[in-house]
Formats: structure tokens, C-alpha cells, sequence
């Protein structure tokens, strides 16, 4: 039923796409198309993750005073009520931000599917209305090839990674007394998001292929682009109030 439902409204609709946008693109560059089907995926996603930086960038700016909270010395049931009223007051929901990165990550992983099973229209998964692509260029403007391994590619990949984890909105520092357990594994995931995962990243897409590095590097470009807008218009924003 699951995997039914998975070819059907997710994976069998980017397979032909992407061989639609294949056929169309002079020389079917397929490195291209996967550029292009990556961008418009994540276009589509654009609202979502939008809405997804706004809500951490929130959470964020309350840091201190969900600080001020936890150290008041009040009783639990006190210290959830006035953390209750403060996301109320600032009309913060601090698990919207999680639900939209869970909507988003079926869709992110079809698609990072489509490229890890390899470019392949001769199962029948075409739509009628989908001819498939004429040739098929594997070399990426003329110069990449991406049908075997890249390690400029998965390095790239990794750099991308790095990238966007450096751009993510960072919360306050506590300050030496309030540290907690919860602030010091925070701080410690950060870290490995920002070192360890892009190496992960950048191994996985060497020993898999070059088109997921493709992929990843294209995803990543965008997402650091989106953070960096998100910041730039959160500094306008800020400046216009003073």
C-alpha cells in the first residue's frame, strides 16, 4: 500500500519529468535537467521552508527569555504557563517549524530516489503522454561526466553542505550560569552539522554517484541563497523599526 502510494504520487511523477525536461534541454544534458528538476522542487518548496527560517528565527529571538524561565526558580506547571503565554504573546508555534520540514522530507527524499536508482526509462514508468528523450548526454555543460563517481563533484557536495549549516540561524549563546544539558547537546548538534554532516555528505555522494552530488549541491546552493535572503530582509526589517 505504502510503496503503492510512494510510486505513485511521488517517485513515478519526478522519473518523468525528468525525462520530460531531458528531451527538452538541447543536447538532453541530463546533468542539467537533474539542476532543473531540483530547482523546481525546491521553488514548490520555497512557502514551506520559508515559513520553516521565519519560525526558527523566532524561536531564536526567545532564547533569552525562555532562559529567564528556566532559572526564575519557579515550579514546573508555573514555568510552562509562562512559556505558554510567551509564545502566544509572540504568536510562536515552536513545533510549525518541525511540521513543515516533516512534510517536505517525503518529497526531498523521492527525489534524491529518482537520481539513486540511476537515469533508466526502459521499465515502462512513462506516462503515456512522456516520449522518451531521444539521447541522453551524461557529460554536465559539455566538461562533467556524472554517469560513474565525481570526486570534484562529492567534494563540492560537501562544501555545499558546509554552507548551508553555516547559514543557519544560530540561537544566543546562554550565558556560563544557565547552561543546561539541553543547550549543551543543542550546541553539540549544531556542531556536527556543520563538520561531520558534510563530510557524510560528500562520502555518500562519491560512493553512490556523481548525479547525486549534482543533486545535493544543487539543493544546498539554493538553500544557502534562501538563508541568505531570510537574513537580509530580517536586518531590513530591523533597520526600518529603529
Amino acid at each position: 500500500m505504502l510503496s503503492s502510494l510512494w510510486n505513485t504520487v511521488l517517485y513515478k511523477p519526478f522519473v518523468n519529468i525528468l525525462a520530460f525536461l531531458i528531451s527538452i534541454i538541447p543536447g538532453g544534458d541530463v546533468g542539467l535537467a537533474i539542476v532543473v528538476l531540483t530547482l523546481l522542487v525546491k521553488i514548490i518548496l520555497y512557502p514551506l521552508s520559508q515559513r520553516s527560517i521565519e519560525s526558527q528565527t523566532k524561536m531564536n529571538a526567545l532564547t533569552p527569555h525562555l532562559q529567564k524561565i528556566k532559572t526564575s526558580g519557579d515550579s514546573k506547571e508555573e514555568q510552562a504557563k509562562k512559556t505558554f503565554d510567551l509564545y502566544k504573546e509572540h504568536k510562536t508555534n515552536p513545533f510549525s517549524g518541525c511540521l513543515l520540514v516533516l512534510i517536505q522530507i517525503p518529497i526531498i527524499f523521492a527525489l534524491y530516489y529518482v537520481f539513486y536508482k540511476g537515469i533508466n526509462f526502459d521499465s515502462g514508468i512513462l506516462y503515456s503522454f512522456v516520449r522518451q528523450p531521444d539521447s541522453m548526454n551524461m557529460l554536465f555543460l559539455g566538461v562533467l561526466d556524472i554517469s560513474g563517481k565525481s570526486l570534484f563533484l562529492a567534494i563540492l557536495a560537501g562544501v555545499s553542505q558546509y554552507l548551508q549549516a553555516h547559514y543557519m540561524p544560530k540561537p544566543p549563546e546562554a550565558s556560563g550560569n544557565a547552561t543546561s544539558f539541553q543547550d549543551s547537546f543543542a550546541k553539540s548538534m549544531r556542531m556536527q552539522m556543520k563538520y561531520i554532516f558534510p563530510l557524510l555528505v560528500a562520502f555518500i555522494s562519491y560512493k553512490i554517484s556523481a548525479a547525486i552530488a549534482l543533486y545535493w549541491i544543487t539543493s544546498n546552493l539554493f538553500a544557502v541563497g534562501q538563508q541568505i535572503y531570510a537574513n537580509r530582509k530580517k536586518h531590513l526589517s530591523t533597520v526600518a523599526v529603529k
